[in-house]
């Protein structure tokens, strides 16, 4: 194998993401024949790489994906340093596999696990333009407005967000239930954007990504991505 990039190196045999590898060298958690590594280090097979203490095997790896539907309380992240589950604990698998995106602790639904950290990237890059399906149950009779606020772009204390897709499900005195479709990750965005617009969330849950949709998988329950499904991820 060639000389790559030292992220670039270890996304593509499915130790981490691209992101949270520059993560772990800026946390001097890498280690390259015993020297620290750094961001623009290049690297190939022939070196002996550390991940926080531990050697990186130089195996073929399996690419593997998986659709899984988190439940509340579950940390989106491949490990969590206060000891909390997380959603790769729900995954058996042989793999070194990690979320692509997250969704915040109090959030149910839809996310991608995988070892194919050139997916990770195509994935979450802003250019591909995915956009992430929710069902949210807020407080109030939310009206025309608020809907049309969302839609055009809220003001939010990091910017301006970009136009979502909102439709109402339906209202009452005291809830409404409305889908919204966002193609930003920003933190707790759908939350905040709600809570801008007078609705704050009783209740949230990640129902499609792209054309990947949960259908009747359960909470807590996960699958292999189909063919179809993960050549739609391929194509973006």
């Amino acid at each position: 194998m060639e000389e790559m990039r030292i992220n670039k190196y270890l996304s593509s045999i499915g130790v981490a993401s691209r992101r949270e590898v520059d993560r772990l060298i800026d946390e001097k958690k890498i280690k390259v024949n015993g020297v620290l590594a750094n961001a623009g280090m290049k690297v190939s097979e022939k070196d002996t790489i550390e991940v926080a203490g531990k050697k990186i095997e130089k195996k073929e790896t399996k690419l593997v994906y998986y659709m899984l539907n988190k439940p509340k309380r579950v940390i989106s992240a491949a490990k969590d340093d206060r000891g909390r589950e997380t959603v790769v604990d729900l995954i058996k698998t042989d793999e070194r596999i990690f979320p692509i995106g997250r969704l915040d602790l109090d959030t149910e639904g839809l996310i991608v696990l995988t070892n194919d950290g050139d997916l990770f990237n195509k994935v979450i890059h802003p250019k591909a333009e995915v956009y992430k399906e929710y069902i949210a149950t807020v407080k109030g009779e939310i009206k025309s407005n608020a809907i049309n606020k969302l839609a055009s772009g809220v003001d939010l204390e990091d910017g301006i967000t970009l136009p979502a897709r909102v439709k109402l499900i339906k209202t009452s005195k005291n809830k409404s239930f409305l889908s919204i479709a966002i193609r930003e990750g920003r933190n707790r965005q759908v939350r905040r954007m709600l809570k801008e617009v007078g609705h704050p969330v009783v209740d949230l849950k990640r129902v499609a990504v792209g054309r990947l949709t949960l259908g009747d998988l359960e909470v807590g329950q996960y699958r292999k991505l189909t063919k179809a499904e993960l050549k739609y991820l391929q194509s973006i």
